[in-house]
């Protein structure tokens, strides 16, 4: 078994002299818009979720944001391990080592289920938790029914993330693309079915809502697994092969990249978390149109979410080819690309501010009038905050290919905690500004850990940096 010559696989060939930046950036395109219209695809089946959720009132909307709050908590943490099988990966493809490949995917896949049984059954106490938090009573109980049939999904979730990592970092990331394209629809009329009871299925409500995405995750992690054993090139790699053979160094190498990735999704994602508890303090019409805002925004978010994760595999390719020139110019290459399309859609958002939220709920209904104009206003709002949140995600998988994710982490609690929260808190309830100054704290955490965050890839890369390759012992 052999890997690809080079990390050139995709049938671009290495150009010479100064267009070297040219195909840098296209074959980050080639590698980023599957990646992106994956991304594209999940936050898709979110929102169809939470326009079905819409139609039962405002209060199941912000019942769904308290969910959403307890599902990140925990689906994050494996979300960043997951994170890590893409740079190991990548870095063994671009040294020609196939078995370090499937070990690195291997290793991600046994994460995974070590800590998916605790926090499954952590998750069923997210209603009891969001009582003590203080939130309204009706819409913590409605989360809680969403959670019920929601915490399942975590293992299955964070299969289907490592096996994706792994296709993209062989270069062939479009199948991950058709499996979310074929559980896009499936997830629409199973979720209508199970929360309307329509088709002869029961009425389950939120229920209903949370089994159809555990059962669209099961099936994507199925028909993935099926085409790594069956389609090429990924069968060669035999990616469950000696797989009940543990590989301690590599999983100790894995946590030790993913768990700083994971440790700044969680203060990232907890800025937003905290974000929607002082929007319920102040007022379900706050809660909700914030849902809608960042709804919106996390639409917005899964190009450069695409981006940073080909600039992970781009980055690594150049580290298993000991290329220091190489990992420069695909981390700012893929930096530049993002904020151009970010710049780009703030135009956008900007221009159809009062139009989007109308996706989201009923014209018509006694209190929508507020929510919307309170959304249309949030949009606006966060238009400088969507450039920083692009480039900050870009910069950061541009760090993970050169494993390179504790001072990351770092850079976060400082961005997001000591100058975010405390800049959207005082805004909010000390200059009265409520929800739209806590929009503005995003801007400033936000923007703050993007200016590190390119810093330490510029610092990093000038000086050549290479880290040191896992060894290449047993399948």
């Amino acid at each position: 078994m052999t890997a690809e010559p080079t990390d050139y696989a995709a049938g671009l060939e290495a150009p010479a002299g100064v267009s070297l930046w040219r195909h840098e950036l296209r074959a980050t395109v080639k590698l980023a818009l599957p990646i992106a219209l994956t991304q594209l695809g999940q936050i898709t089946m979110m929102t169809t979720d939470l326009m079905l959720i819409g139609r039962l009132g405002d209060i199941a909307i912000a019942g769904a944001a308290l969910a959403h709050i307890i599902l990140f908590a925990s689906f994050v943490l494996g979300m960043g391990l997951m994170s890590a099988v893409s740079p190991l990966a990548a870095q063994a493809f671009g040294a020609r080592e196939p078995r370090m490949v499937r070990r690195s995917l291997r290793v991600g896949l046994w994460a995974a289920v070590m800590i998916g049984a605790p926090l499954t059954a952590a998750m069923f106490g997210g209603e009891n938790l969001l009582r003590t938090l203080g939130q309204d009573e009706h819409a913590a109980r409605l989360a809680g029914q969403y959670l019920m049939g929601l915490s399942w999904c975590l293992v299955p979730g964070w299969w289907f993330i490592a096996i994706r990592g792994f296709m993209g970092a062989v270069n062939r990331p479009e199948p991950a693309l058709w499996i979310m394209l074929a559980a896009i629809p499936v997830n629409l009329l199973l979720a209508y079915m199970l929360i309307f009871g329509e088709f002869g299925m029961p009425q389950l409500g939120m229920v209903g809502a949370g089994i159809a995405t555990t059962v669209v995750n099961l099936g994507m992690c199925a028909a993935s697994l099926w085409i790594c054993y069956t389609q090429r090139p990924f069968r060669k790699y035999r990616v469950l092969g000696y797989f009940w053979r543990m590989d301690w160094a590599l999983t100790a190498k894995l946590f030790g990249i993913g768990l700083p990735i994971a440790g700044a999704f969680l203060l990232e994602y907890g800025l937003f978390a905290i974000a929607a508890i002082l929007m319920g303090w102040i007022g379900t019409t706050a809660l909700a149109a914030h849902q809608i805002a960042l709804q919106v925004a996390s639409i917005l978010f899964m190009a450069p979410f695409g981006i940073s994760m080909a600039a992970t595999v781009r980055v690594g390719h150049a580290v298993g080819r000991r290329d220091p020139l190489g990992t420069r110019r695909a981390g700012f290459s893929a930096i530049a690309l993002g904020a151009a399309f970010m710049a780009t859609m703030v135009v956008l958002i900007l221009a159809t501010r009062h139009v989007l939220p109308l996706a989201f709920l009923d014209a018509e209904s006694a209190d929508a009038g507020a929510t919307l104009a309170l959304a249309a206003t949030l949009l606006a709002a966060g238009s400088t905050f969507f450039i920083a949140d692009g480039v900050q995600t870009i910069a950061a998988g541009a760090l993970r290919g050169l494993d390179d994710t504790r001072v990351p982490l770092l850079f976060a609690g400082l961005s997001f905690w000591g100058v975010g929260f405390g800049t959207s808190y005082g805004l909010a309830f000390t200059v009265g500004l409520e929800a739209v100054g806590i929009w503005i704290g995003f801007t400033v955490g936000l923007g703050l850990y993007a200016l590190l965050l390119v810093w330490r890839f510029n610092a990093l890369t000038r000086r050549g940096y290479m880290p040191a390759l896992p060894g290449h012992a047993h399948s």
